[in-house]
Formats: structure tokens, C-alpha cells, sequence
């Protein structure tokens, strides 16, 4: 057990990943020594902020709280703490069913365990540090990433209600960052070295909205295109309806933003989508796929279905299955529908698709998925790329091009060779192979 350190695990998405990052930075400017996803339990405290989006992530978190509570009960940890997307929604649940957590903290009030824990000096002078030390560095991160990218949250909260969605139950409405401030943190993070930068937010297209009513997502990563250092910005998670296609003109004209979209479109049957409350028609959705690959030639699109929905037939299923075939997105990703309490949809339909069906579902469409990534992958072979590098891994660099989002997409493969590649750094790669996935190729 090392004193004075913080071991943090942070479940979920990369939004958590973010709000862990600023709590790490302003625990080792109080004293602490911190430590992301440890091996194993070896630090005094832990935190574990957790995630509450679908049965098999709170079953994770859950899980991870009640190993830590374990090495607790066995005195190989000393106080335990929790906050996140699950102790924001079942606080008082889990406060009686794991009273081995010294305190759970929700979404918005998390930062309050700075203020319980204190410095980790002297006890006699712990309000004197605990004030100055507050006021220094209060905005910055300690990156968890590879030091050449990091992901930007630029909002926190959803107003869009889709019928399966507990994720506004538990972040409330939609709530922007302010340009200044997110532009700031970009400036500050490229002094340190970062070059990549993943914009994230629950619903990014409606960014400024609550503002003053427009959106102002197109002008906001304009504007960081322009930062001096910049040289790859990627955008996350774009909602269909009312999409604004003024950033389509960004990102065709800023050659730093990643011809790059991650818009999670659920379902493509008109049938499932008025019943999953995404006021979007499948019209509506082909014109706008049409509209943007017009726009930004060459760009990735990226998407998330969801198999198994209540009410969802097998032809709306086979009707979704020739969507993909006929759209052919470059990179995709599907769950099956999980019902959680609360919901719209746990509130006005019965989950009447058998388990069975949905993992035959699902086990379909990402087969035909992988048919077509295989094919766009092999396309690439001969051609080449611009990679930046991640990590060594064995007898390889690991790298990715723009079309690749970290941890998520897929990889290029460089052998390695008499030369050094550096990570973080950016190179011409010419591919020489792929698989259903992954890219090969040489510097």
C-alpha cells in the first residue's frame, strides 16, 4: 500500500475519461501521486468513476466497486470512493448495498472529494495548501492518453429524449462549455505537447444551442483549426435531425479537421424510428448521408446501430441489413436494445424481442459489416497514407490515419525495421496489406 496515492479506474466513455483526467491533475497538485488503471490494487485510496449507460456497463462497474471494496475488507486499501454516471442514478441503492465505499459522488458533484480529502500533507496546514493549491493549475489535465492526443468535452447533457436513452436521466439537459474556455484548454494542451484532439460531447451538433439558440459547432472548430499546433481534430457523435451543414464546409476547407464523422444513427426502419423518439425519418437520413459525402469527399463515416429494439420486426431487421449493405459505412459498431428502468421506452413497450433473436441479429449485421470493411480496407492497398504513430507493440509500430478514431477504429501495422519511428510523430505510409480490419503497411 503506497501512501498518498490514488489509484483511479475510470468505466465507460471517453467523457468519463475526461472528468477523471481534471480530478487526477488537481489531486497531484494537493500531494497526491495518482495512478490510472492499475494492475492491480496498490495505492491507499482508489476512485472508480463508473458508467451507467446499458446492463453490461453498470454490471462492469459494479464489479470493479466491489473488488476494491474486497481489497479493502482485506486492509489492502484504506478508503474507496465512487462517482460517475452510476452513483449519480442509484446513490442511495448502492450506498446500502456496498457500505465499503466511504462516499458516493455523482456527475456534477465529484470535485467535492477534493475538497473531503484535502491535501495529503500536514493536517495543520491542510486549508492554507488546500486554498492555494486549489487555485493553481485548477484547469488542467493529467493526460491518461498517449501525451500526443486527448479528447475535448464541450458539453455535458443531452435534450434529445430518444425513447432507450437513460443518459439524460442521469447528465440532465444539455449544457455548452464556453468557447473561450474549451478553445483555452486546446492552446494549454498543445503547449504540452498534443497534436490530435477528439472533440466528444453527448450530442456535439447541438453545441451552443442553449446558448443562444443556434448552433455553433461549424464556428467553434473553426476557430481551433486555426490554432497554431493543431494538426488533427476529429468529431464525435453528431445527431441526424437538424444536422448543421455548415460544418460540412469546415471540414471540407480546414485541412488540420479529420474528414472524419461519427454520427450514431440507432436504425434506418421509419417503423423503429418513431418509436425510439429520433424524429428523423429514413428519407431524411439517406439525403443527409447523401448531402455529406457531396460535401467532404473521401470522408470516413462512422455509426452505431442497435438490434432488437422493442416492436422491431424482422423486416424493419432486414430492412436495416440492406441499409448497410447500401450505404457502406467505413467504420461501424451495433448493441442489442437493453431496457433500463426509467426510460421511455421501459415506461410504454414491452422488450417483446427474445434474447436469442437479438444476438442472432446482431451477429448478422456485423457480419455483413465486416464483408464491407474488409473490402474498403483492401482498396487501400498501394495507396498511401499520412499515420501517426501510437505505440511499439511487439514487431510493430502501431499508428492510425485520420480515418481512425483511437481505441475504437481500426489500425495501421508497421513492421519494425532499421528505421525508428517515433510516437507521436506523423508519416507517409504506404500500405502493402489489410485484413477485415486492420491496414499493413510500410514507412
Amino acid at each position: 500500500m503506497k501512501k498518498n496515492q490514488i489509484d483511479f479506474v475510470t468505466m465507460g466513455c471517453s467523457k468519463n475519461l475526461v472528468d477523471t483526467e481534471h480530478l487526477m491533475r488537481q489531486f497531484e497538485n494537493l500531494g497526491y501521486r495518482c495512478v490510472h488503471d492499475p494492475q492491480r490494487v496498490q495505492g491507499e485510496i482508489a476512485v472508480v468513476n463508473t458508467c451507467g449507460f446499458i446492463d453490461a456497463a453498470k454490471e462492469e462497474s459494479i464489479n470493479t466497486i466491489l473488488e476494491f471494496a474486497e481489497a479493502k475488507n482485506e486492509g489492502r486499501l484504506k478508503r474507496l470512493y465512487v462517482m460517475g454516471c452510476l452513483s449519480q442514478r442509484y446513490q442511495d441503492e448502492l450506498e446500502k448495498t456496498i457500505p465499503e465505499v466511504d462516499r458516493f459522488y455523482g456527475k456534477f458533484n465529484f470535485k467535492q472529494l477534493l475538497q473531503d480529502l484535502g491535501p495529503s500533507e500536514d493536517p495543520k496546514d491542510s486549508d492554507a495548501l488546500f486554498t492555494q493549491r486549489r487555485k493553481e493549475l485548477s484547469a488542467g489535465r493529467k493526460l491518461t492518453t498517449p501525451r500526443h492526443y486527448a479528447y475535448i468535452k464541450i458539453a455535458e447533457g443531452c435534450d434529445r429524449h430518444c425513447a432507450y436513452c437513460a443518459i439524460p436521466l442521469m447528465t440532465g439537459r444539455h449544457t455548452s462549455r464556453s468557447m473561450e474556455d474549451i478553445l483555452e484548454e486546446v492552446k494549454q494542451l498543445v503547449a504540452e505537447g498534443v497534436k490530435e484532439f477528439q472533440i466528444i460531447e453527448q450530442e456535439l451538433t447541438y453545441y451552443g444551442v442553449d446558448i443562444d439558440g443556434k448552433p455553433r459547432i461549424a464556428e467553434l472548430i473553426s476557430r481551433m483549426a486555426d490554432i497554431p499546433g493543431v494538426k488533427w481534430i476529429r468529431l464525435h457523435y453528431a445527431y441526424p435531425n437538424q444536422f448543421p451543414l455548415e460544418l460540412l464546409d469546415v471540414m471540407r476547407e480546414k485541412p488540420n479537421v479529420c474528414k472524419y464523422l461519427d454520427i450514431a444513427l440507432q436504425h434506418i426502419s421509419d417503423h423503429v424510428l418513431s418509436r425510439m423518439l429520433r424524429h428523423v425519418s429514413k428519407a431524411e437520413t439517406l439525403e443527409l448521408i447523401r448531402k455529406i459525402r457531396q460535401e467532404v469527399p473521401g470522408i470516413t463515416l462512422r455509426t452505431t446501430l442497435m438490434v432488437g429494439f422493442p416492436g422491431e420486426t424482422e423486416e424493419d431487421f432486414q430492412e436495416l441489413l440492406d441499409f448497410v449493405r447500401e450505404v457502406r459505412f467505413e467504420r461501424m459498431g451495433a448493441f442489442v436494445y437493453s431496457e433500463e428502468e426509467g426510460t421511455y421506452s421501459a415506461l410504454h413497450y414491452e422488450d417483446d424481442v427474445p434474447a436469442e433473436v437479438k444476438q442472432r441479429r446482431l451477429d448478422e449485421l456485423m457480419a455483413v459489416q465486416q464483408d464491407i470493411s474488409a473490402e474498403i480496407q483492401a482498396a487501400k492497398i498501394g495507396k498511401t497514407f499520412k499515420v501517426i504513430i501510437d505505440r511499439k507493440e511487439g514487431n510493430y509500430y502501431v499508428g492510425r490515419t485520420e480515418a481512425s478514431s483511437p481505441e475504437v477504429d481500426p489500425e495501421v501495422l508497421i513492421p519494425v525495421g532499421k528505421r525508428n519511428l517515433r510516437t507521436g510523430c506523423f508519416y507517409e505510409v504506404k500500405i502493402t496489406d489489410s485484413d477485415e480490419f486492420d491496414l499493413y503497411g510500410e514507412a
